[in-house]
C-alpha cells in the first residue's frame, strides 16, 4: 500500500472517529450542567445537537455536518467554542483538533509548577556526573546541574539563554570544537520552536537580541532552515581533559510542556565518560574553576 493510499484511507476513519467522539462527549453533558432547563425525560442522554450549536454560537446545520464528519471548513475558534460546551479540556481538546484536521494547541500543565521544577532539578542532579539542563520555550535556562558548569561552561553571569550564549559566550565557543557544524542545526531547531508559537513575541525578542551581537546568526537565520530537535553529537575541547564527545538529547515533559530537559551523555568508546567523571571530582572542579577564570580574563583583555 502506498503512502497516498494510506492517507486516503485515514481521512474517512478520522471522520468516523470525530463523529463517535463528539456524540460520546455530547451524551455525557446534561442540560442542567450546560445551564439549560431539564425539559423532562429524553430518549438519549446528554445534549441535543441543536443545543450544542446554540451554546457554541454556531449554526445547527454546521454542527450537524461537523458531527457527521463532513468535509467542511473549521477554525480553532469554533472548535474551542464546541470544546467549551462539551467540557473538553487538555488531551480531549487536543484530540478534537486532530480529528477535525487542525494542528492541536500546545498542551497545558495542570500540575503544580513549583513541585515539578523541584522534581526535574532532582532528575538532572541525578544525571551527574554528566551535564544536564532545563530550558523554557525561548531556550532560557531554568536550571542546570554542576556538570553543565564545569564541562560546558554554564555560569550565572552569562545571558542564561542557550541560543544567545551559543553565539555570544566566549567560554562555550572556545570549547565547542564542531561549533560551525552545529550552528546551522541550532538555528534551524530554534526556528522550529518558534513555529510552535507563531504569535509569541518572546521568540522575536530573543532573535533580535542575538542578531544584534552575532552576524553569523543573522546569516544562518536568513536561510530559513527548519529542523526538529532531538539527538545531536557535540565535540568539545576542554582545557583540562582535552576532547569530549557528548550526545545531546532533548526531552519534553508532558506534565510541563513549556519546559525541555537536555541531557548530555558521553559517547561510548571515546574515553569521554572517564574524563567527565574526573571533572566532577573535587580536583577536577578546582581545575575547572581556575581554567575558566583564565579564559574569561583573556577574553575581557
Amino acid at each position: 500500500m502506498t503512502v497516498a493510499q494510506r492517507e486516503g484511507g485515514a481521512k474517512p476513519r478520522r471522520r468516523e472517529e470525530l463523529r463517535e467522539f463528539l456524540m460520546s462527549r455530547r451524551a455525557r453533558v446534561s442540560p442542567a450542567e450546560a445551564g439549560l432547563p431539564d425539559g423532562g425525560r429524553r430518549r438519549t442522554p446528554g445534549l441535543r445537537r441543536e443545543e450544542v450549536a446554540v451554546l457554541a454560537g454556531v449554526g445547527a446545520s454546521w454542527y450537524q455536518w461537523l458531527e457527521q464528519g463532513r468535509d467542511i471548513t473549521v477554525s480553532g475558534q469554533v472548535l474551542d467554542a464546541v470544546a467549551r460546551v462539551l467540557r473538553l479540556e487538555g488531551p480531549e481538546r487536543r484530540h478534537l483538533y486532530v480529528l477535525a484536521g487542525l494542528n492541536p494547541p500546545l498542551p497545558e500543565s495542570s500540575h503544580d509548577p513549583a513541585y515539578l521544577c523541584d522534581a526535574m532539578q532532582r532528575l538532572i542532579d541525578g544525571w551527574l556526573p554528566s551535564p544536564a539542563h532545563i530550558m523554557d520555550p525561548y531556550w532560557n535556562l531554568v536550571a542546570y546541574n554542576e556538570a553543565a558548569g564545569h564541562v560546558l561552561g554554564f555560569r550565572p553571569e552569562t545571558r542564561q539563554n542557550c541560543l544567545i550564549d551559543f553565539f555570544a559566550d566566549p567560554v562555550y565557543r572556545s570549547r565547542a570544537a564542531n561549533w560551525e557544524q552545529n550552528a546551522r542545526h541550532v538555528v534551524a531547531t530554534y526556528r522550529a520552536a518558534c513555529s510552535e508559537r507563531p504569535d509569541d513575541e518572546g521568540f522575536k525578542e530573543v532573535v533580535a537580541e542575538v542578531s544584534a551581537v552575532s552576524p553569523e546568526f543573522v546569516e544562518l537565520w536568513a536561510r530559513g532552515d527548519v529542523e526538529p530537535g532531538g539527538l545531536m553529537v557535540k565535540e568539545f575541547q576542554h582545557p583540562l581533559v582535552g576532547t569530549l564527545y557528548l550526545e545531546s538529547t532533548q526531552l519534553r515533559v508532558p506534565a510541563r510542556p513549556d519546559l525541555t530537559i537536555v541531557l548530555h551523555n558521553p559517547v561510548a568508546d571515546t574515553g569521554t565518560a572517564a574524563k567527565v567523571r574526573w571533572l566532577g571530582s573535587p580536583e577536577g572542579r578546582r581545575g575547572s574553576m581556575y581554567s575558566l577564570g583564565g579564559l574569561l580574563e583573556r577574553a575581557s583583555g
